[in-house]
């Protein structure tokens, strides 16, 4: 199957290593980061959502309108809309793009950045919800016949919306989780599972988890898998450790000196969801891990989100990236620290590495017959 690549939308240059230069909201920047991803071999760029982040929907469609092959992966949480504006939404922006969209829909893993915005359910009460959100975009979007809902967390009666997806059945949903919680709900609802980068042992667990949750579901079929991670390139060995250690140091140093970062979803201490808990756990345990991986960047934000690296040459972290794409991984999500530099030098050295070495293998495989590529991927 051919490989996707995943960058970052952002709306302005700040990273956890410095901080923006202008405004939260950067239409220019935010134009040229996009114009860079479509420009360099990427497939689509995350819009990403912050309790008081610029709102990703209107950002998107800003985009949309003025590229013409870049996808977007658009975050959304359920507690901030209710599922028949949602829907609507999502569909006028598949309008917008000409069927580019994706809807990433996001549970919240941390109670202190869902109160921000008046949320005030439990974790588990905070999953049921999101399934049952999920199912009704996915009927809304293919349902041309008023229909009433009584949930447990939504009931409406007589909706019909006059705006559908241009894609057909409808867009695909994206969902992520290193929980029990979230394997059930992902695994039954989504077209696209989430992970960030761990060790290949532990990520191929997580795989068979989301495969056996989909089962469990009663599904026929399972989510694709995308693995997250942070890349630090150079031209040698040497010099991407130098630049590994001089990012670490920089992420420490904002810290030290109590400067916000663009990711904030859990104060101070150990984090609630369980894949930030998973994080620390793994850098605890080590630095390094397999070809590339190396864990001191999460620890150093602790477990904020997509934040282990790979560390090495364009063909060191192609490479470890490949071990990924073999345990069953093919969307890649990659995001450097200097947002736009990182995402052309990977789009320039990395992303065709791997491209090429993906066909040589799905060649293979397919040369040697259809039972074969199955049982591998």
């Amino acid at each position: 199957m051919p490989v996707e690549f995943l960058g970052i939308a952002a709306t302005n240059d700040g990273s956890e290593t410095g901080p923006r230069s202008g405004a939260a909201f950067d239409k220019e920047y935010t134009l040229r980061l996009a114009r860079a991803h479509e420009d360099h071999g990427w497939d689509r760029v995350l819009f990403a959502y912050g309790s008081g982040s610029p709102d990703p929907a209107p950002a998107a469609a800003y985009i949309a309108a003025r590229l013409d092959r870049l996808r977007i992966l658009l975050a959304h949480r359920p507690n901030v809309s209710y599922p028949t504006y949602a829907a609507k939404t999502f569909a006028t922006l598949d309008q917008i793009s000409d069927g580019r969209l994706t809807v990433h829909f996001i549970t919240g893993g941390s109670d202190h950045e869902q109160r921000r915005e008046g949320d005030t359910l439990t974790k588990d009460e905070r999953y049921a919800r999101t399934r049952e959100y999920i199912q009704i975009v996915k009927k809304i979007w293919t349902t041309h016949e008023p229909f009433d809902h009584e949930g447990e967390h939504y009931r409406f009666q007589d909706f019909v919306s006059d705006v559908f997806p241009v894609q057909q059945p409808r867009p695909g949903v994206s969902f992520g989780g290193s929980s029990p919680a979230a394997y059930a709900a992902g695994g039954s609802e989504a077209d696209i599972y989430c992970l960030w980068g761990e060790p290949l042992e532990r990520t191929a667990e997580q795989i068979a988890a989301v495969k056996a949750a989909a089962a469990a579901a009663g599904r026929s079929d399972v989510p694709r898998i995308q693995v997250a991670f942070r890349p630090i390139i150079a031209p040698t060995e040497e010099l991407a450790w130098e630049k590994a250690h001089r990012t670490v140091d920089a992420i420490r140093a904002r810290k030290e000196r109590g400067e916000a970062t663009t990711v904030r979803h859990h104060r101070r201490g150990t984090p609630e969801n369980t894949g930030s808990q998973r994080l620390i756990s793994i850098a605890e345990a080590g630095e390094r891990y397999d070809r590339a991986l190396w864990t001191p960047t999460a620890a150093a934000t602790g477990g904020a989100g997509n934040s282990n690296a790979l560390v090495g040459t364009p063909e060191t972290v192609a490479q470890a990236l490949l071990d990924y794409y073999d345990l069953g991984v093919d969307i890649l999500s990659a995001r450097g620290y200097d947002l736009l530099g990182d995402a052309i030098d990977f789009g320039r050295h990395v992303i065709p590495i791997v491209r090429e070495e993906v066909a040589k293998r799905d060649a293979e495989r397919a040369a040697r017959g259809p039972q074969t590529l199955a049982a591998v991927r």
